[in-house]
């Protein structure tokens, strides 16, 4: 990634995944409102659309609890994309051409959107971006983005390198749209830094090691890795190699306790941006957002938690901020009593959601950004006897 900012664990991907969803009959004559998820269901990152399926079911099921959206049930939609850029934009196009589909999330991956955008820009199809980390949002008018953004994600990285005092750093990450963008932005903020960029080393899906790219960054201050399933690659040969610099994500992506089972201690001390993520802090939940522990709570309730087989280490099955999509659009299509998407995507744009109603815990104010959050926070991986946790770093 940067990729996806859901909390997932690759190693549980041989989850058996059917590609449904949660519906209910409409109050009276009133049809069911359709909402699309586009997703890897199955392969090396199904956890993920898994992830995202069910934080939609949780919202979907208390929405339909509650009589539904101005008297008609919500349905779940899911198409499998793999990582097969030719079934995400097929999916795409016919989810933009299904007048009963009101709210589509996906395709994941920035590549994959990037390729359908157009589809939804002309088909007028509201859309809402869990897992697409870099790449505009302001020039569309159906598009919105519920990641914390790829340019304060790798902004907050870097000053906080500089803090550390690291004079070097090489970028390892796949050879995508989200690599492509990761290092333009590193090539600005780096020098700014005063930080010396070593370069990208280019991985690939088939890769079975990333020791040689590691190695290639040997001495190197740190090494920033793809959130992606490759960024586990990156901390596995990291850790082999004995690599003594900092690892630092580049999103996201590494709040997956993939990473955590891919590199083992080398983990520790790793350091990623991510919008609000409290789950695995050694905080008390009465300390946490009340939207995002009442929607983790209910995700633990039916779904239960990913445990790494090796580790021990925990996450909630869901994707909280792919829950916010559905809650925005729960918001709007109340306030403007119409599905019509003509009026939706304005009413999004001036939405003002504050941190405590929401599922994930994050502010909502898109304005002509179409970003859905404006803050991100900091957090640093780290082990004792009891396991795993992560701690808040973010600067006051």
């Amino acid at each position: 990634m940067r990729r996806s900012a859901v909390t997932i664990t690759a190693g549980l991907a041989a989850l058996a995944v059917t590609a449904t969803g949660c519906s209910g009959k409409s109050a009276g004559d009133k049809p069911e409102i359709e909402i699309g998820l586009i997703s890897p269901m199955s392969g090396p990152f199904a956890v993920l659309g898994i992830s995202q399926q069910n934080s939609l079911n949780v919202e979907i099921e208390r929405i339909n609890a509650a009589g539904g959206l101005n008297g008609s049930q919500l349905k779940l939609v899911v198409r499998d994309s793999g990582l097969d850029p030719g079934k995400a934009v097929q999916a795409a196009n016919e989810m933009a051409g299904n007048d009963a589909v009101k709210l589509v999330i996906g395709p994941s991956l920035t590549a994959f959107y990037d390729a359908a955008k157009g589809s939804y820009e002309k088909s007028k199809k509201l859309n809402c971006q869990p897992a697409v980390s870099t790449g505009s949002f302001a020039d569309l008018k159906y598009g919105f983005r519920s990641q914390d953004p790829f340019d304060l994600d790798g902004k907050m990285v870097v000053d906080w390198l500089k803090k550390e005092g690291v004079k070097s750093l090489g970028l390892v990450y796949e050879a995508d749209d989200t690599g492509e963008n990761t290092d333009a932005l590193m090539k600005k903020l780096l020098p700014e830094a005063g930080i010396e960029y070593l370069g990208w080393e280019k991985s690939r899906a088939d890769d079975q090691s990333h020791r040689a790219y590691v190695d290639t960054f040997k001495d190197a201050g740190a090494i920033m890795v793809s959130s992606s399933v490759g960024g586990s690659k990156t901390m596995a040969a990291a850790s082999e190699s004995g690599y003594k610099g900092k690892l630092v994500g580049a999103g996201s992506g590494m709040q997956n306790i993939s990473f955590i089972e891919a590199s083992g201690d080398a983990a520790k001390g790793g350091v990623f941006p991510a919008a609000l993520y409290q789950y695995p802090e050694r905080i008390d939940r009465a300390q946490w957002k009340p939207g995002y522990r009442k929607h983790i709570e209910a995700i633990e309730t039916k779904y239960g938690k990913n445990v790494g087989p090796k580790t021990g280490a925990t996450s909630p099955k869901g994707a909280a901020i792919t829950a916010d999509c559905v809650y925005a659009f729960e918001q709007v299509v109340k306030s403007t009593k119409s599905t019509d998407s003509a009026k939706l995507a304005p009413a999004i744009e001036a939405l003002d959601l504050t941190a405590e109603q929401t599922p994930s815990g994050n502010a909502i104010k898109p304005g002509p950004s179409h970003e859905f959050y404006h803050q991100v926070h900091l957090y640093q991986w780290t082990k004792d006897g009891k396991g795993w946790y992560t701690k808040e770093i973010t600067p006051s």
